[in-house]
């Protein structure tokens, strides 16, 4: 139940892109109007999380819930009737309002329902499993959708999912009494944070279409960062915060967090270009490339299971840091890639390290963001990963494609064909330029999950955490 609830949030970030085309096609809107699509769920989904984690904690997780599947459910049955571009963006951004309450609910849940570590450790690798592959997910089954049925059902078959979800939510989850130590809501907190998150989210994501240099581009990322330091300040003052620095100040959950965020710039390069090389050059259809990433979905799986079992055993420093160091050598693996490639022997292996050192990663991380917070706090906690995850995902996608694009620009101006060209050489420009921009956001990509790995090496204890059960109990 709360995996098929995590599953829904996840793949929504992905399946849409595929559908996209057929969806712009059908609707009729124009090409610089087609960001909106996917900014307009990402907005509202990492502007309001901080917030759906609060409202968890201080009105009862399993209401928020039942609230978020319901409002998800309803939000795609509006998106895929969608009769108007306008229609379906505004669906979109419902979506995400209603994921920022369901997220950290499912992951709160999870956090305070699985006490003993054991459970926790199998929970917490299926939950990692889950939110590692779920992008990749997404891209299979949105090419399945398109393909054989209609992009509508892209967004259609997040209803069955929710439906599924709800009548094992309402029957299985016992209701949870709101702690009245939590006080009133933190407004000005509330507004700095949701105002501040919305203006990075859409300053990254106008920087994928209009550089990043674009006046709009540097005013909504600074008045951002600004409006999330006066929130830190803020969080120091008020009674009752919205986000409590004892969650973040924690040493292991507050890598966990850092882990995260640097997690999902990487993984871009994985489901973005790698998406791009294989239907772009390679000639995969929707459906062939969804394929492709199974054995990486299987290795993410099965590692993010068996890892589960062992982080009361070894040290979220071993865990983690060999997780993304094996990350960056698949990407450096990748980089190898060419236009004749075969996907055995120049795709499947990367795809395999990537999957196996995601899966180890995401196992790991999403249990101990979460790990010894008191009950009280699981959903803002929870919340606060989803946020790293999130607005990790956004800047991925807005570096590695400003980073790809200008590789793209200099491998044209430095290969221009001569008047003595042969007539092959337009197409060989064509593919040496994809592969200087796949390239070089592999080999940023890489150098992200190095990052990640010196800093979690460097900051996780050595020992494992122990888990505080007291802390992880349903206050009924």
């Amino acid at each position: 139940m709360l995996a098929i609830a995590q599953l829904m949030v996840v793949l929504d970030a992905t399946i849409v892109n595929i559908a996209l085309p057929a969806a712009q096609a059908d609707l009729g809107f124009d090409d610089d109007l087609r960001q909106w699509v996917v900014t307009a769920y990402s907005l509202a989904f990492g502007g309001l999380l901080l917030l759906g984690g609060r409202i968890n904690d201080q009105f009862g997780r399993k209401q928020a819930f039942i609230i978020g599947l319901a409002g998800f459910a309803a939000a795609s049955a509006l998106g895929g009737w969608s009769p108007t571009f306008e229609v379906l963006v505004i669906a979109r951004a419902l979506q995400g309002v209603f994921g920022a309450l369901l997220a950290p609910a499912a992951l709160s849940l999870l956090t305070v329902t699985f006490s003993h570590s054991g459970e926790r450790g199998r929970a917490f690798g299926i939950y990692g499993a889950i939110s590692g592959a779920g992008g990749a997910i997404g891209l299979l089954l949105g090419g399945v959708l398109t393909e054989y049925i209609s992009w509508n059902w892209c967004l259609y078959v997040n209803v069955i999912f929710a439906v599924i979800a709800l009548v094992a939510a309402v029957k299985l989850i016992p209701a949870h009494k709101p702690d009245d130590a939590a006080g009133s809501l933190d407004w000005p907190g509330t507004v700095t944070a949701t105002f501040g998150l919305f203006a990075l989210v859409y300053g990254l994501a106008n920087s994928e279409v209009n550089g990043w240099s674009d006046t709009w581009t540097i005013t909504f990322i600074v008045v951002g960062a600004v409006l999330l330091a006066a929130f830190v300040v803020i969080e120091t003052k008020v009674v009752h915060p919205l986000l409590p620095l004892r969650v973040v100040l924690d040493l292991v959950r507050g890598t966990s967090y850092i882990v995260m965020f640097i997690a999902a710039i990487g993984m871009f390069g994985v489901f973005l270009f790698l998406t791009y090389y294989l239907q772009g050059t390679l000639g995969y259809s929707p459906v062939a490339t969804g394929v492709a990433f199974l054995p990486m979905v299987a290795a993410l799986a099965l590692t993010a299971a068996v890892v589960g079992n062992v982080t009361q055993k070894v040290s979220p420093k071993i865990l983690v840091g060999v997780g993304l160091a094996l990350s960056a050598c698949a990407m450096l693996f990748l980089t190898t890639i060419d236009v004749d490639s075969s996907y055995a022997t120049g795709v499947l292996p990367g795809l395999l390290m990537f999957g196996i050192g995601l899966g180890s990663v995401f196992a790991t991380a999403m249990g101990f963001a979460t790990s010894g917070v008191a009950a009280e706090d699981a959903g803002v906690a929870s919340a606060t990963v989803n946020t790293a995850q999130q607005v990790g995902g956004s800047m991925g996608i807005s570096l590695l494609s400003s980073f790809a694009a200008t590789a793209a620009a200099d491998y044209v101006t430095a290969h221009q064909p001569g008047p003595t060209a042969t007539p092959e050489a337009p197409l060989a420009l064509e593919h040496g330029t994809q592969l200087a921009s796949y390239h070089t956001a592999f080999w940023w990509s890489a150098g992200f999950f190095a990052v990640g790995a010196v800093i979690a090496a460097l900051l996780y204890p050595a020992k494992p955490p122990k888990i505080d059960a007291e802390t992880v109990v349903i206050a009924h």
